[in-house]
């Protein structure tokens, strides 16, 4: 009786279907690997696997539901069922949303918590025993410059890339002499539909800092990735942007991006009920109007 033919090794890509994710599976799949696309959107899959095929490539797709527990043991049963295994785990789902932690809807707020942190914690401690019983693969995970400083006004966002960028960092010196990579991408806004979806497209900080397209984000994170970087940080205005995050006093920082992400329409974080130009907001200018009045 012959013996089952082993695994296959495979990119896995979480958050395939659009953005980031899906140009890091158009470059993944050039390296004539097996590519599996995983997404919630049936369709959009579709049309970022058969883009992949056109080219060339091998690719799989699994609609998956990442908010449920049992997301990493349905995906492990996926893989099996087509022979294969995960030899690089790409990490890019996530999602933000703009305005004051006391005014937006408390689920929506724990959902970023849920996949922008547990659901990547979970595929990442579930795939990287394999890859080092293998001594080979990693993990590549989709950070963000927000993860270098915190963010009011999008609070929750920028805390879970912190974590992301935490906790590979950690992983990549942990794992350096098993063969395994953990890398971190941090990219600052790319043209997605990311800062459509979170609301940062209508605030001033999205419109002062240039946008760089994710498939030059993707190229230079899988270039990263394959040769062993702990940090990737694609764009010179991203790298100005964590130069001031680690350089410029908090006390400057924090008010300053708090005010860039803030439109004077949105709901005051007080609980009054008003715009917040109408209430902490004319406060506010009026103090600086008496301050200004006193020094001279």
């Amino acid at each position: 009786m012959m013996a089952p033919p082993e695994p296959r090794l495979a990119a896995v890509v979480v958050g395939a279907s659009r953005g980031i994710g899906r140009a890091i599976a158009n470059v993944a799949a050039r390296d004539r690997i097996p590519v599996v696309l995983v997404a919630r959107s049936r369709d959009d899959l579709e049309t970022a696997a058969n883009d992949i095929r056109k080219l060339g490539g091998e690719a799989f797709t699994l609609d998956l539901d990442l908010f449920s527990a049992d997301a990493s043991t349905r995906l492990t049963a996926f893989l099996a069922a087509n022979n294969l295994c995960c030899d690089i785990l790409v990490n890019s789902a996530g999602y933000g949303l703009r305005g004051a932690a006391t005014t937006l809807p408390i689920p929506d707020q724990l959902g970023i918590i849920d996949l922008n942190i547990r659901a990547l914690t979970d595929l990442s401690l579930h795939f990287l025993p394999g890859m080092v019983a293998r001594g080979r693969g990693g993990v590549l995970n989709l950070g963000s410059i927000a993860g270098f400083m915190p963010g009011p006004n999008m609070a929750l966002y920028y805390a879970s890339k912190s974590f992301v960028c935490s906790f590979s960092e950690a992983l990549h010196e942990e794992l350096r002499h098993t063969g395994v990579t953990v890398t971190c991408v941090a990219p600052g806004p790319v043209a997605t539909e990311f800062l459509k979806r979170s609301g940062a497209d209508r605030v001033r900080l999205f419109k002062v800092l240039p946008k760089v397209d994710a498939d030059y984000v993707a190229e230079r994170a899988w270039r990263g990735f394959k040769s062993g970087r702990r940090l990737v940080v694609p764009g010179l205005s991203a790298k100005l942007a964590a130069f001031a995050a680690a350089w410029v006093p908090s006390a400057i920082m924090l008010p300053l991006i708090g005010r860039l992400q803030r439109r004077s329409n949105d709901p005051c974080p007080c609980g009054s009920g008003l715009k917040y130009k109408d209430c902490c907001g004319a406060r506010s200018r009026r103090a600086g109007s008496r301050q200004g009045s006193q020094s001279h």
